[in-house]
């Protein structure tokens, strides 16, 4: 079992990196960039297409489609992000990856090796997220940044339960889930949360670009 939670977390870092890394490299050349910013909704598109049927096949597919579906979405993710990175300074970026990359080794270890059924927070996790989704798209309109910052830090919490949720929930699925899709699965749960708190740090703490 070690060894499968290894290519989990194995298959996280590839994934980040991917992300990361792609990131970085469009904004680093301002034609991509620019193309990016012209085309964002369509690879938003894309990046939700390939989340969502991912989860939602997983379990069915081959253990190569699924790899290919995860890289790619990884890769997507990257795209979209390259727009973000280009508003914050690169310093910022690796300062606020840190803190995330701390906060979720701790609460992923406190989800794998808590004895309390976490599942019983999952309905308040779940109104929370909407609760987000909801805020989000009202402060759309207002552009209150005083609400902004309140949607950020109820967002942080809510993703940091999710870590603790999901770590142990892909502890108690390794069973049901078939071996050589199990880390790829594990893998796409907590880079879901990783990515969403450092979204929500990075707007709270990131230093822009002058």
């Amino acid at each position: 079992m070690e060894k499968v939670y290894s290519k989990v977390f194995m298959w996280l870092f590839v994934g980040l990196f991917i992300t990361f890394g792609t990131g970085i490299f469009i904004t680093t050349n301002p034609v991509m960039l620019y193309n990016v910013v012209n085309y964002y909704f369509i690879f938003i598109i894309l990046e939700l297409f390939f989340v969502i049927y991912l989860s939602a096949r997983i379990q069915k597919m081959k253990y190569t489609t699924a790899m290919i579906y995860y890289l790619l979405y990884s890769f997507v993710t990257g795209i979209t992000f390259s727009t973000l990175f280009a508003v914050f300074e690169i310093s910022s970026i690796m300062y606020v990856f840190g803190i995330t990359a701390f906060v979720f080794l701790v609460f992923a270890a406190i989800g794998y090796f808590t004895k309390i059924d976490l599942s019983k927070i999952s309905m308040i996790l779940f109104m929370g997220l909407i609760a987000i989704i909801i805020m989000s798209l009202v402060n759309m309109f207002m552009g209150n940044e005083t609400f902004d910052l309140i949607i950020c830090i109820i967002a942080i919490a809510v993703f940091i339960g999710y870590i603790a949720y999901d770590m142990q929930k892909i502890r108690m699925l390794s069973n049901y889930i078939p071996e050589d899709k199990f880390p790829i699965y594990g893998a796409l749960q907590l880079y879901l949360d990783f990515i969403n708190i450092f979204v929500y740090l990075l707007r709270i703490f990131g230093r822009r670009n002058d």
